[in-house]
């Protein structure tokens, strides 16, 4: 006999359940991650903002707000917004591809974001029905919800990934972090290779494949492949090594992250 509990699941598929358990894995809970909306999606919309309007009205709201939280100067203080917004932004999609091949489609429209959470620099959520790109033997492809857009590949699937997160939503706000204080766009496009290879490499123990081959393609697809290096460990595990930096190095009391170039130079 069917439970009720299998009946529901059945009648009210869950699009985003990989990402979600992906990120219970790696962080004991999805519902209390800094950063991120509880289970990643937002359902009354007061007090969020889609973050189209972060490449216009409130680019300085982001940026005043890593000065203050980072004590920061203006060149680093963009350069550490962006690789914490990245990072974030990136890691439902990152973690949806490793998990099932299901990648949410995050882009400026359908993600939403708040400044209120002393926790976070932002917190992002996304639209309740974000859309979500999956395979053609991916349960979902066969639920007929609107929000679910099948494609023939995984070829296909990563120049959606693609798509959604740089073409229709990191390259306007990178060009106008670029305008406001001359940052390099390699530079700030190393801090997203990065971020993309720590997502894949944290949640290594909780998703199936070669983290190494998750990484190469994801990056491959976003082109920025060339931004990072990985490097095997003692213990047997990848180390990442950036090409680019960060600039946190510049702050009052200096960062250097693991696998800086400075620090590996």
């Amino acid at each position: 006999m069917t439970s009720p509990t299998m009946e529901l699941t059945q009648i009210r598929p869950r699009p985003l359940a990989p990402v979600t358990a992906s990120l219970r894995a790696m962080f004991g809970t999805s519902t209390e991650v800094p950063g991120l909306a509880p289970d990643l999606v937002v359902r009354d919309l007061a007090g969020w903002t889609p973050t189209a309007r972060l490449a216009d009205v409130h680019l300085d709201t982001l940026l005043d707000a890593a000065r203050h939280r980072w004590n920061a100067q203006p060149h680093a203080a963009a350069a550490l917004a962006w690789k914490a917004y990245t990072y974030w932004l990136a890691l439902p999609a990152v973690l949806g591809w490793a998990s099932a091949r299901r990648v949410p489609l995050i882009t400026s429209t359908d993600t939403l974001m708040h400044f209120d959470d002393p926790r976070a620099l932002i917190t992002l959520g996304m639209r309740p029905d974000v859309p979500v790109a999956v395979l053609p033997h991916d349960p979902l492809a066969l639920s007929r919800l609107p929000q679910v857009k099948v494609v023939p590949d995984e070829e296909a699937l990563l120049a959606e990934f693609r798509r959604s997160i740089l073409d229709q939503h990191l390259d306007p706000l990178l060009d106008a972090i670029h305008g406001r204080v001359r940052l390099g766009k390699r530079t700030l496009l190393g801090s997203l290779a990065s971020g993309v290879a720590y997502g894949v490499l944290r949640s290594a123990d909780a998703v199936p494949g070669s983290s190494a081959e998750t990484i190469d393609r994801l990056l491959g697809a976003l082109g920025v492949r060339d931004l990072i290096e990985l490097h095997p460990t003692e213990q047997g595990k990848l180390d990442i090594r950036r090409k680019t930096c960060c600039l946190a190095f510049t702050l009052p009391r200096p960062k250097v992250c693991p696998g800086c170039c400075i620090k590996t130079s």
